[in-house]
């Protein structure tokens, strides 16, 4: 399973740790993925999805799945999160 965002496609950012010495070594900083349950109104259906804490968040803030997938633009969404917003146009 990747360590991806299945909504906004937020994935790893890469690093180093750095001692006292001051010595470096490669590391990478992952997303904080959940599996949640959103509830899509417009499916009438609950929808099970890897995303990441921030985008939980953001998804409340825009009013729930339906609304944050059909205000954003689709170049800005992931496969999964695109082919779930052209299952919400065509219900609709």
């Amino acid at each position: 399973m990747s360590k991806r965002c299945q909504l906004t496609g937020k994935n790893f950012l890469s690093g180093n740790n750095v001692s006292h010495a001051n010595n470096r070594t490669k590391r990478r900083f992952l997303p904080n993925l959940q599996k949640i349950s959103f509830i899509s109104e417009k499916l009438g259906k609950s929808i099970q999805l890897k995303v990441a804490a921030s985008t939980i968040r953001t998804v409340e803030k825009k009013g729930g799945l339906d609304e944050f997938l059909l205000k954003t633009s689709n170049n800005k969404l992931p496969t999964e999160a695109k082919k779930l917003k052209k299952l919400i146009l065509s219900v609709s």
